[in-house]
């Protein structure tokens, strides 16, 4: 079949073949399988957006993703990954969430990831609002201890509660923090910004040993100089990637629920995920992608691009 070129590992099939709009819309087109039994690696469509705080619609951020990553090639010509002549990837469609009770959707997602991280494979996950971070890492704890955590973000993350309610976008790291989930010495927070409701937004975040990054700190330069301090950070224990594509400034990304001016820029995007290269890395997600307020489709095609990057930085993979 085209999308194995012969291969023993499932390979993206080539829009010199197969016109790119034929097809079930997975995954960068790769085949779709019914669990990550027998796979290195799978992406998994997380289509929640229960937990949001203001524009919903990263409920439909995996069905767009999904459909722009047929622009994505086997190949990452600039650094020279070979994901699929390494790994057997697939794609293993979405969680069943409940769009009527958080908690339950919480439920629903840590036991889809249980049996997924249980078979040895590494979920690179679609969001869905960022609240899904949270069961993941339960699940990822569960077998791997408290990891180290490189999220990048507008936003920390981690308030106590709103509306009463202490599971939400806004709060996953809180919960994970106290949860025992991350290993708080090898934390990063990166293009952190936007106005607060404290006057000392990241006090918190400082407290438990989280290194933040505000966005200021990171205009105008490369951001290869501070990955390297992040790998030496995060050493050789598991790390888990959280990359919200509110991250990114709006003028590249308009399709999130909660924008913030003055981001980062997608070759920064590019610098930081590469710089991940060589870490013990056992899980990714690319969250809060809204794709009804970017009818461009740009913010869906910079995620897919992104969870590709994601792919080509996992233990294993041959250049």
């Amino acid at each position: 079949a085209p999308c194995r070129w012969g291969s023993r590992f499932n390979v993206p099939p080539s829009a010199l073949l197969v016109a790119r709009p034929v097809g079930v819309c997975s995954m960068m087109k790769l085949p779709i399988q019914a669990s990550a039994e027998g796979l290195d690696a799978a992406f998994v469509g997380i289509p929640l957006d229960t937990g949001t705080s203001n524009r919903p619609g990263a409920r439909f951020g995996p069905r767009h993703i999904r459909a722009e990553s047929a622009m994505v090639r086997r190949y990452n010509a600039s650094t020279g990954a070979a994901p699929f002549d390494s790994l057997q990837v697939a794609d293993i469609g979405d969680v069943n969430v409940n769009l009527y009770n958080l908690p339950d959707s919480c439920r629903l997602i840590r036991e889809s990831y249980q049996q997924i991280v249980a078979s040895g494979c590494v979920p690179l996950t679609l969001g869905g609002d960022h609240t899904i971070t949270y069961p993941i890492l339960q699940a990822v704890a569960e077998k791997h201890g408290p990891v180290g955590l490189v999220h990048v973000d507008a936003h920390t993350d981690t308030a106590d509660t709103a509306l009463g309610e202490k599971i939400y976008h806004g709060t996953p790291f809180r919960r994970c923090m106290e949860e025992g989930l991350l290993d708080c010495s090898r934390v990063v927070q990166i293009g952190i910004r936007g106005s607060s409701y404290d006057p000392d937004p990241y006090e918190y975040c400082r407290e438990q040993g989280f290194r933040v990054v505000p966005a200021e700190e990171c205009w105008g330069k490369s951001l290869a100089p501070l990955m390297r301090e992040v790998r030496q950070q995060m050493g050789r224990e598991a790390v888990y990637i959280s990359f919200d594509i509110d991250s990114l400034d709006p003028a590249y990304a308009p399709g999130t629920g909660t924008p913030e001016i003055a981001g980062l820029t997608p070759a920064q995007a590019l610098e930081i995920i590469r710089g991940c290269k060589g870490l013990n890395i056992v899980g990714c997600d690319l969250v809060e992608v809204a794709p009804i307020y970017d009818v461009s489709g740009n913010t869906a095609l910079l995620g897919a691009n992104l969870l590709f990057e994601m792919l080509c930085v996992l233990p294993r993979v041959t250049t």
